[in-house]
């Protein structure tokens, strides 16, 4: 019994410990994010350096914008189904990109702002052709128009910009965007009106601040963001922008195949090169708290007169693990559950079947936590059947205590002939709590990872399973079933024990006000489960004890 009670109690412990070391993550202050310069915001790209494949001498003489010039830069506002874009006619850069689908984080009357350059924080997608006199990220393009739609029945919209010619070279840079879609295809035409062939190569990367995403600065410290890459031989491989400046990003620097990736909580932007095509990966420090992730594609050689063409897709979106997976290799790993991947992997795989079934997330963690008690149902009947008996037998081994109470030895040898006796396992009780652990932590990360439960109603005042309940009802109503559970099992007979015992819904109650109320509502179901079945078993074994 006293074996029991300790086990019980140190499982208790480990998931206080877990519970306030996620809350102290969750809820003190985060840092204070470093704010661009007013010389990097007036200069927006134009300081940042261009990238050369490795073992190729930098260009000799790299367009650089004025100051002036770069804060005049025009710029195509460009509106889809999905976004509201804005590109630059400097390097024809993404410089702003709202999803209009997703709402901000913590407000939930304005979209979220992935890609964007107001002077606090910066984060833009870039391009260019590397080459003597070859556009990149620092040309002035020309615009063809400011203002672009996707219209009722398009299924693509198009923006094309047009780089000033040298020496007979013209290059246009293109920007497809598709209906319904987060891939946005990068492209490059180049028709070489010289007299010598060129053979350039092209990069596109990701410049961000170190700083946490857009209004989730207590989330970055439980989230991860950062860089990732991925290809068939080392696959998936993530860096934190603190790896990047120690020189730690240890992915592979060149294959003939994969992505690299730009990842944060529930975002994600990724440049996704096609085929079997030689390419080159790089992360690098560019400036304070500024990085560039991105690839270096070559462009085939192209002759006198000939025309050569280079594009790249960039997802810029949600992630959804279902098309992140359709869309290239090893995409959906971006979505990180830590060290129960195995576990929360195909948890979320079966909560997002029953979420087809059912319609709502909130009634589709219901169900997954009935189908997981149906699934354990053998262990907590073993297990309840234990504590039926085990309270039972309290006024036995009270009496055993008041007998031998001055041998230790010679009452444990009693206890465990009492236990022979009534068949019942000391620990019976613990195994079903320990299985439950890696389940309840699995489900903690799908709740907190997974960008489908976000803003994702349940019913009333429940509008946002992957945040706290915002009245606490649901951990009040967990606490108290807590208590009714304790009142169902037999009493621990050390007093100190007893009193932690008591202590126990208390503490649950307080961790769980500031947890995922999906993860509330999961715990809270489970629990009334429970109580139907061990009173439907207690109840069982006392009438069967009475007819003996």
């Amino acid at each position: 019994m006293d074996n029991q009670r300790l086990i019980l109690l140190l499982v208790f412990s480990f998931s206080v410990v877990m519970l306030w070391d996620a809350w102290q993550k969750q809820e003190q202050p985060a840092p204070a994010p470093t704010v661009v310069t007013a010389q990097q915001a007036a200069t927006g790209s134009a300081s940042i350096p261009l990238p050369v494949p490795s073992g190729t001498p930098a260009p000799s003489a790299v367009p650089v914008l004025a100051t002036a010039a770069a804060a005049k830069a025009p710029e195509a506002q460009v509106k889809t189904d999905l976004f509201n874009a804005e590109i630059s006619a400097e390097g024809g850069s993404l410089v702003r990109l709202e999803l209009t689908q997703h709402r901000a984080t913590g407000n939930p009357n304005k979209n979220f702002v992935l890609l964007h350059n107001d002077g606090k924080e910066f984060y833009e997608a870039q391009s260019g052709l590397i080459g003597a006199g070859l556009p990149n990220h620092k040309t002035l393009y020309q615009l063809a128009a400011t203002d672009y739609q996707l219209k009722d029945g398009q299924d693509s919209l198009q923006v094309r910009l047009l780089a000033p010619p040298v020496d007979g070279v013209q290059v246009a840079k293109t920007y497809t965007f598709h209906r319904g879609s987060y891939l946005i295809d990068v492209s490059y035409q180049i028709v070489n009106g010289g007299t010598v062939p060129i053979a350039p190569s092209a990069y596109f990367q990701s410049v961000r601040d170190g700083n946490p995403p857009e209004g989730d600065p207590k989330m970055a410290k439980t989230t991860f963001n950062g860089g990732a890459v991925y290809t068939e031989k080392d696959k998936y491989q993530k860096f934190s922008y603190e790896d990047i400046a120690k020189g730690k990003d240890k992915f592979a620097q060149k294959a003939d195949n994969g992505w690299i990736a730009v990842v944060q909580h529930y975002f994600v932007s990724a440049w996704l090169p096609q085929g079997k095509v030689e390419r080159e990966f790089f992360a690098r420090k560019l400036d304070d708290n500024l990085y560039s992730l991105g690839v270096i594609v070559p462009v085939a050689k192209i002759a006198p007169g000939a025309t050569g063409t280079v594009t790249v897709p960039l997802y810029a979106g949600p992630q959804d693990q279902e098309k992140l997976a359709k869309i290239a290799p090893g995409l959906n790993l971006v979505v990180d559950y830590g060290w129960l991947t195995i576990i929360a992997a195909p948890l979320f795989w079966v909560l997002e079947q029953i979420h087809r079934l059912v319609g709502n997330w909130g009634w589709a963690i219901i169900c997954l936590t009935v189908l997981l008690k149906l699934i354990f149902f053998p262990l907590s009947a073993a297990s309840y059947k234990s504590m039926a008996k085990m309270k039972l037998v309290t006024p036995k081994m009270a009496k055993l205590k008041e007998m031998y109470g001055d041998d230790r030895a010679r009452l444990n040898q009693e206890m465990m002939e009492l236990y022979k006796r009534e068949k019942i396992n000391p620990l019976g009780g613990c195994l079903p709590i320990v299985v439950q652990i890696p389940v309840f932590i699995s489900l903690y990360w799908v709740l907190l990872s997974t960008v489908e439960m976000r803003y994702a109603p349940w019913l009333g005042w429940i509008h946002d399973l992957s945040a706290r309940d915002p009245y606490f009802i649901l951990p009040l109503i967990m606490g108290a079933t807590m208590l009714v559970q304790q009142r169902l099992n037999p009493a621990p007979p050390d007093p100190i024990q007893a009193k932690v015992m008591m202590f126990m819904p208390i503490v649950f109650t307080g961790m769980f006000m500031f947890s995922p109320a999906g993860l509330v509502l999961y715990w809270t179901v489970n629990n009334m489960l429970s109580i139907a079945q061990q009173w439907q078993i207690t109840r069982l074994i006392k009438a069967g004890a009475a007819k003996k």
